[in-house]
């Protein structure tokens, strides 16, 4: 058995996210959080573009913001360093990426090492990378999904921590799909969320584990319904 430290629960896990988009899973995250019944509080938000509408959704929930514009840095590694110096002026435990459009360098994974957690749509290990929804259907793939995971210097290819899975139906487009996918997304990302809080999951030398148990390759598998 793994032995998993329990957070002083006394003091909230402080969780940074980092987006660029709409936000989605930034106010699943907000709904899921904000009774406060949990050990998690998102601290800031943080986001390469001042026009993602997720800078939006944290100022109407009253969490910090900032901007950081990756165009007036030369080249991703001093981008990632300010970003770093930028994220840690909030000392968070756990850094979460909610549709950030960056690929992040291995100093800035290492940095975070155990403590960030990515949400990708498709049941990984398939479909690494971007236009999931059409690469399923192309595939003529019975399944699709979502899944949680830790992130390490592979793209898209640290430890799972939790799947989630969505039927393919007959008639099925991109579109349609990726509404789906997203309300399991939706789902697992503030679930995943919460254990990290309470001090249940944890980045072992062999993968993620959950309760004192390695969840093994596939991590927490949340069938369709």
């Amino acid at each position: 058995m793994h032995e998993v430290v329990k957070p002083d629960l006394r003091r909230p896990c402080d969780v940074v996210v980092l987006l660029s988009g709409a936000g989605g899973n930034l106010q699943a995250m907000i709904d899921s959080l904000q009774d406060g019944s949990g050990p998690g509080r998102i601290r800031a938000v943080i986001s390469n573009r001042a026009d993602a509408y997720g800078l939006e959704r944290a100022k109407s929930a009253g969490i910090e913001t900032r901007v950081l514009d990756h165009k007036v840095y030369e080249g991703r590694e001093a981008f990632d360093t300010a970003l770093i110096e930028l994220i840690d002026t909030f000392t968070p435990k756990l850094v979460v990426l909610a549709g950030f459009m960056r690929i992040l360098t291995p100093g800035f994974v290492r940095h975070y090492h155990g403590r960030l957690l990515n949400i990708h749509p498709s049941l990984l290990p398939l479909y690494k990378g971007l236009h999931t929804h059409q690469r399923v259907l192309e595939s003529g793939d019975a399944e699709h999904g979502c899944s949680v995971h830790f992130v390490t210097e592979e793209l898209d290819g640290g430890p799972l921590v939790v799947q989630a899975v969505v039927s393919v139906e007959l008639h099925d487009t991109p579109a349609t799909l990726a509404q789906r996918v997203h309300a399991r997304e939706h789902l697992i990302y503030p679930l995943a969320i919460r254990w990290f809080a309470e001090g249940r999951l944890a980045l072992g030398e062999h993968g993620a584990i959950l309760d004192g148990q390695p969840l093994g390759p596939s991590g927490h598998l949340i069938p369709a319904i």
